[in-house]
């Protein structure tokens, strides 16, 4: 049997509007979790004074999340639809969790966005939607959910529709990149079946939907870009770095080059699951042994390249960010850690330029002194020491990062602009 493509799918949305519920119906009904297990969740949500919750239980399976009703990891779970065989990243709604849901999408080939019918556009669906466009998602399905409480009425889809399409536009989604569809995920209509309640929609249901999202291209044809997880010294056959290709492809023979380390060898052999293979392309997790570079050349965080295109080493860049959560202000001179790929390194902020509205885009102000929780800001950095990145525009994969600082992520943001190390 050829195995079908591959998908990476975030549930996005704000707290309580039902994603979790939705996503837990829609895994029973394509059959990828047993309906027992849902019986058995249901007598004990009941039992805790939780009904309703069994199906968000199929995701939420720490204890403490059962007992305050809330998602706090990113939990994968796979499933097939006719097309493609999808692992569901569910990307917590509440707002402590936004880290997880900054892990969690900047994986994700296309997003399911939950809006309840009801309560309508909130605080978080802004931020998710702003923050699905920064991380690079670019196609979604927004799920109008709990049309149960709106007694499946038309006229207020339709309305709702006309103002998450605005929104969306604020931030650069175009119409025929965003599919909507009126769900109730806990009576069950149109998730995977068509009840009557519904007749009035003729468009797809949920299940369908997924089977129209397109799988990206893989970007083969980019500059090689590996980001080195983990290095080995294997007896017999010498210095294996691991990672997983992000951009181009690795042949046996290449003379590559890795950086910030400024090392460089020949490709002797990949591996990907315990197999020699000729080449590796986008997507693949290898393992590449290099002749010419000792163990102790290169490290975590490094990333490998052609020499003729080798990764670029940034003295200084300017990026997009959106701060998420900081306790205070953030000025020029902070020095949070920027983890970017598999680098972490502590980088100073050298000057805020813009400061930007985080719906729009649009400058709200020059030269601010601070910026601070909501906003959105264009930002010069400087690495403390070397940090291989890339223009967003350029090699998107490597272009994004997360800021964090005191055990939280502070923000979010994609690079713009790099003044490369001489």
């Amino acid at each position: 049997m050829v195995e079908k493509e591959h998908m990476n799918m975030a549930m996005i949305g704000h707290i309580d509007h039902g994603k979790s519920t939705l996503l837990g119906r829609l895994l029973m009904e394509a059959g990828a979790i047993d309906p027992h297990l849902i019986d058995e969740y249901r007598k004990k949500a009941e039992a805790i004074g939780k009904a309703t919750f069994e199906f968000a239980w199929v995701m939420d399976t720490l204890k403490d999340e059962r007992e305050r009703g809330i998602t706090i990891d990113v939990a994968h779970q796979r499933f097939d639809t006719n097309k493609y065989y999808y692992t569901i990243v569910d990307c917590p709604g509440h707002r402590d969790f936004v880290k997880n849901m900054i892990t969690g999408t900047s994986q994700a080939d296309a997003a399911v966005l939950v809006v309840d019918a009801k309560d309508g556009i909130m605080a978080q669906t802004k931020e998710h939607v702003f923050l699905s466009r920064t991380l690079g998602v670019t196609q979604l399905i927004i799920a109008v959910n709990k049309m149960d409480r709106v007694n499946y009425d038309q006229k207020r889809y339709e309305e709702l529709k006309k103002e998450i399409m605005a929104l969306l536009k604020t931030v650069g989604y175009k119409e025929e990149n965003v599919l909507f569809l009126p769900v109730s995920a806990i009576e069950g209509e149109n998730v995977t079946k068509r009840g009557d309640k519904l007749k009035w929609f003729d468009g797809p249901t949920l299940l369908e939907a997924l089977d129209l999202m397109k799988v990206p291209e893989k970007p083969i044809k980019l500059p090689l870009r590996i980001p080195v997880q983990d290095v080995y010294t294997i007896t017999g056959v010498g210095t294996v770095p691991v990672g997983r290709v992000e951009t181009g492809k690795l042949k046996k023979g290449d003379t590559i080059i890795f950086n910030p380390a400024d090392k460089t060898g020949e490709v002797k052999t990949i591996e990907m699951h315990h197999e020699e293979i000729p080449e590796a392309v986008p997507g693949d997790n290898i393992g590449w042994n290099v002749r010419g570079i000792s163990r102790n050349d290169i490290r975590r965080g490094d990333v490998c390249g052609h020499t003729d295109t080798p990764p670029t080493v940034a003295d200084e860049f300017t990026a997009q960010i959106v701060v998420l959560q900081h306790p205070s202000a953030i000025t020029v001179g902070y020095t949070p850690v920027f983890h970017c790929h598999t680098a972490q390194v502590a980088s100073t902020v050298t000057e805020i330029s813009k400061k930007l509205d985080p719906k729009t885009g649009a400058v709200v102000e020059e030269n601010p002194d601070f910026i601070k929780s909501g906003d959105a800001a264009i930002i010069t950095i400087k690495p403390t020491r070397p940090l291989v990145i890339e223009r967003v525009k350029e090699i998107p994969q490597l272009g994004r990062f997360a800021i964090r600082d005191m055990g939280q992520t502070v923000a979010a943001g994609m690079v713009m602009d790099i003044k490369p190390k001489k």
